[in-house]
């Protein structure tokens, strides 16, 4: 599609936060808070010419890589939020974005997000083909720390099992990445979730999964951290860091 009249290098998008957002405590979900993040990020690229239907008539999409959100309090049950998104950076196949959500001028939520252009034929990363110059970089962050490459390889224990479903995938047929996320909070303690007592949570996303594939998911405690991996036949797919409020 054409770049939009309304496009501009900075986005500001409105929600209200309905009920089937929201945990039984009334506030916004975690998997939830990262659909309305990438929904946001998704209504920039769209107003500037480089959604997911541009980039597919050259076969290509974004594919996330990393992403690190930084929590000061969730929104809860009808809250009205402001979410706020720009491009750091765009270089050959790789992209950082952030985002801020706001309650009013208050600031609630930080998020950094590192995209990869990825071939949907060859399942290869590559070059965008559509121009992006339109999009004003800047160089401001919206986390107090980058996002990083979480350690998941000492002291795991195997807490469980998965096998991928119909319902995990999306649409360019490979697990939609809150999934992940999904998988690994339904194994934390549910007073971790209920009393809202995560302060920031980073994700790396290192190998695609598919229907059918089965996985087996490890964590490891360590004072205020939680980290999870998931693998298939030995090799990482996947890895999350929780930091715990102290």
């Amino acid at each position: 599609m054409p770049i939009s009249t309304n496009f501009t290098s900075i986005l500001s998008k409105d929600w209200e936060i309905n009920f089937l957002q929201c945990y039984p405590n009334g506030f916004l979900k975690y998997t939830d808070l990262c659909n309305i993040l990438q929904l946001t990020a998704a209504a920039h690229a769209e107003l500037g010419g480089i959604s997911f239907r541009d980039m597919q008539e050259f076969n290509q999409a974004w594919v996330l890589s990393r992403m690190r959100v930084e929590i000061n309090r969730l929104p809860k049950w009808r809250d009205a939020i402001t979410v706020k998104t720009w491009i750091n950076s765009l270089e050959n196949s790789r992209s950082i974005r952030c985002l801020e959500m706001y309650i009013g001028d208050e600031k609630i939520i930080g998020c950094e997000t590192f995209w990869a252009v990825f071939n949907t034929l060859t399942r290869r990363p590559e070059n965008l083909a559509l121009a992006h110059e339109h999009f004003q970089k800047f160089p401001q962050r919206a986390t107090l720390s980058p996002f990083s490459k979480i350690d998941f390889q000492l002291n795991m224990i195997p807490v469980a099992n998965h096998k991928v479903k119909l319902s995990d995938l999306d649409i360019v047929n490979h697990v939609n990445s809150v999934k992940y996320l999904e998988w690994c909070l339904d194994i934390i303690d549910c007073d971790v979730i209920q009393n809202q007592k995560i302060e920031s949570f980073e994700m790396n996303y290192l190998k695609e999964l598919s229907l059918h594939d089965e996985v087996k998911m490890s964590q490891k405690k360590k004072e205020n951290f939680v980290t999870f991996s998931i693998q298939k036949d030995e090799k990482a797919n996947f890895a999350l860091q929780i930091i715990l409020k102290k």
